[in-house]
């Protein structure tokens, strides 16, 4: 058996032993994505983040057919945009605090993927 499918760990590199440990999603995310209505504008919404006519949601598709979830959020005042790419333990639920505080404090426009 190779390592990939083994469950003890005498052949494992020490990086492969650290991601089994140190990435693990939040599982339920602190967010749920649904679809938007007619009073949204047809938007996705995340529910757990507030809505803010300053935030907009979208649900990216790539090539392979996986879905991102990412929030824009938009700062009048800004001339940049910062794309913030979170690790793959990360929640944008959890993380919407922080991008709020990142786009007032730099005065600049947030993407968060």
């Amino acid at each position: 058996m190779g390592c990939r499918s083994c469950s003890c760990c005498c052949c494992c590199s020490v990086s492969d032993l650290a991601a089994k440990f140190a990435f693990f999603p939040p599982d339920p995310p602190a967010y749920r994505i649904k679809p938007g209505h007619g009073s949204d504008g047809g938007k996705v919404v995340i529910t757990g983040i507030p809505r803010d006519p300053f935030t907009d949601v979208h649900l990216v598709e790539t090539k392979r057919g996986n879905k991102i979830v990412a929030v824009y959020l938009r700062n009048p005042y800004a001339r940049l945009t910062v794309l913030y790419s979170h690790g793959n333990a990360a929640d944008l639920g959890q993380l919407y605090d922080l991008f709020v505080q990142l786009k007032l404090n730099l005065r600049v426009n947030l993407m968060g993927t």
